[in-house]
């Protein structure tokens, strides 16, 4: 892949992700995705080499990375072979808490970001419903205000590393549907302590990243303190605003290393394999595919640098964040896909990856925006059309 016109730190940068990735093969990958158990000692390595606190404010105790920073490490984790698997144990930890540096109160910063940066505490981020997709404003979960706290009640879905964390960020509803002038007005955001005495939490079976779990979560009267209120009473959702941009920009880098992964397994087994008296990948019918996917998977990469320089250097990147996801999760599906097709009836067999790979990749154009509400966003905003939905 081109590295383009990166520094010398961020080429030592990305050695040493390289470096640390490498005891954790893809038979670890593929034994932890199998028995459904999380990674820690991947994580443990993570936060000792830094990353895992690397986007938190010196002030507490994390390096101050930029975001384009954060994108080469996570695309070179999942290109190590650890795929979205590898990505997610640190993701959250690593940005998820944006909104809190942005919007939280001083002590709230100093209560939750330290801890988060030393890996002392894994978090996590709760959103959707199950009547309450992409679309935000249908969301019923309730923060009640009592005296002198907030109780939370209600069930969110898909909330990732729900089974480890001690806290997680939730937008929940402090007003009703029709009380304020927009629905999303009556939205507020929490950072919560996810005590287990106030709460069912129960892993979603599902297709692939199964290293980590994805969990629906029941929250009965739920305390949350005071203190806990991120930024104002109804402003959730703007609040949230902030780091979607810059979550797009991490999540296709993500995508560009699976790629990367799926086309490194297939291009070796194109030049290993000998059918009829040749490599199969001396035939076109093999090879185009896979020049193919490494063009795409090169222009999004160019595309998630693109954004996320815009986004450090404080510009607008909205349309560039969402091209850059866009792109990036349909060529990491395109390589994946031709990995699996390079391998022939091997591809189907867990003990040569690529099946892993793509059902990974499979979930990227979903999560955590579908394509379709992509195209929408750049249809309205790159191209002026009339909102669609």
């Amino acid at each position: 892949m081109l590295d383009l016109d990166l520094s010398d730190a961020q080429r030592d940068l990305v050695a040493t992700i390289r470096s640390a990735c490498s005891p954790y093969d893809d038979d670890y990958w593929s034994r932890h995705d199998q028995s459904h158990e999380f990674p820690h000692d991947f994580f443990g390595t993570m936060v000792k080499i830094g990353v895992v606190g690397m986007m938190a404010e010196p002030e507490y105790g994390g390096g101050g990375a930029t975001v384009e920073d954060a994108a080469l490490v996570l695309q070179e984790i999942a290109a190590s072979g650890a795929g979205i698997n590898g990505c997610s144990t640190v993701h959250l930890s690593m940005f998820g808490f944006h909104p809190v540096t942005r919007w939280g109160s001083p002590g709230l910063r100093a209560k939750y970001l330290p801890r988060i940066a030393s890996g002392e505490i894994h978090v996590s981020f709760s959103v959707t419903e199950p009547d309450a997709g992409s679309d935000t404003t249908r969301i019923s979960t309730k923060a009640v205000a009592t005296e002198d706290s907030w109780l939370l009640r209600g069930r969110k879905v898909w909330m990732t590393k729900g089974l480890e964390s001690s806290a997680a960020l939730v937008l929940a509803r402090t007003s009703a549907l029709g009380e304020t002038a927009r629905p999303v007005d009556g939205l507020s955001l929490f950072v919560v302590d996810l005590d287990r005495d106030y709460m069912d939490v129960r892993p979603i079976p599902k297709m692939g990243r199964n290293a980590v779990a994805s969990c629906e979560v029941v929250f009965e009267d739920l305390p949350i303190p005071r203190g806990n209120l991120v930024g104002e009473v109804g402003r959730g959702f703007y609040h949230l605003l902030d780091g979607l941009n810059p979550e797009r920009i991490l999540v296709a880098a993500e995508a560009v290393g699976l790629g990367q992964a799926a086309l490194r397994r297939a291009t070796d087994y194109a030049r290993e394999r000998v059918v009829f008296g040749r490599p199969i990948g001396q035939n076109q019918g093999i090879q185009h595919p896979l020049a193919d996917a490494h063009m795409q998977l090169v222009s999004a990469a160019t595309m998630v640098r693109v954004a996320a320089g815009l986004y450090d250097a404080g510009q607008p990147c909205g349309i560039e964040a969402n091209t850059a996801k866009f792109l990036a999760a349909r060529a990491a599906f395109f390589a994946a896909d031709r990995a699996v097709q390079t391998h022939g009836g091997m591809g189907y067999a867990t003990e040569y990856h690529v099946e892993r790979y793509f059902r990974e990749a499979r979930m990227l154009r979903i999560t955590p925006v579908t394509e379709e509400q992509i195209l929408n966003y750049v249809g309205e905003r790159a191209l002026s059309l009339p909102k669609s939905y």
